[in-house]
């Protein structure tokens, strides 16, 4: 993926789901667990040309050019989760966000409400599941030839930290994905990889 300094880029934020629970549950063996879950998410980000902007513990920040090479990340990253053999009786399983918004490149962070719309977005669900925002599903309407397979479920509307207009959630639905959950996790705070707010941010963030 090439370098950019502003514009709009899609953002993927991952997190496992109950990682302390795995900590104990795994003791020595979970160091190993950690870095196969990391290399499974790697692999998928650069088939589909993301760029690691950050990982933190079991965390990832992706930015991708196109939001469907975000979907089909995530998607491929899923299923490659779904398939690996974990030591029983653990499942790893990871909660994905994606949107798709304008942001800055300061030094090396992106700055912008995309950023966090997208961590909060991926705060709001579950284990094994993706979530995509209105802005990334509207830019999709076009590219059925390279989504085979996905679809879109409606999850309605949801309230995120620190944003008073509710956004418009997606799941994504996908062979060999899980599909039923609970409702996204309403006001949901994010333990995703930290991500610099300005004042300015956090001014439209209350107006929003």
């Amino acid at each position: 993926m090439s370098e950019q300094t502003s514009g709009t880029l899609t953002f993927l934020f991952t997190d496992v789901e109950g990682s302390t629970r795995l900590i104990r549950e795994l003791g020595d063996d979970f160091p190993a667990v950690q870095a196969r879950q990391q290399s499974v998410l790697r692999d998928a980000f650069a088939d589909h040309g993301g760029r690691v902007v950050d990982s933190h513990g079991d965390s990832f920040f992706v930015a991708f050019t196109r939001p469907r090479d975000a979907v089909l990340a995530a998607v491929s990253a899923q299923q490659s989760l779904g398939a690996e053999r974990w030591p029983p009786p653990v499942e790893v399983r990871v909660r994905m966000g994606i949107h798709t918004g304008p942001v800055e490149l300061t030094g090396e962070q992106y700055v912008g409400l995309a950023v966090h719309r997208a961590a909060r977005i991926c705060a709001a669900g579950h284990g094994g599941q993706v979530l995509l925002s209105h802005a990334s599903l509207t830019l999709l309407e076009d590219e059925e030839h390279a989504l085979s397979g996905i679809e879109f479920r409606d999850l309605g509307e949801s309230r995120l930290k620190d944003f008073h207009r509710p956004v418009r959630l997606y799941q994504v639905i996908a062979p060999r994905l899980s599909a039923e959950f609970p409702p996204p996790r309403s006001e949901a705070a994010s333990s995703l990889p930290a991500v610099r707010v300005s004042d300015a941010d956090r001014a439209q963030a209350v107006s929003a």
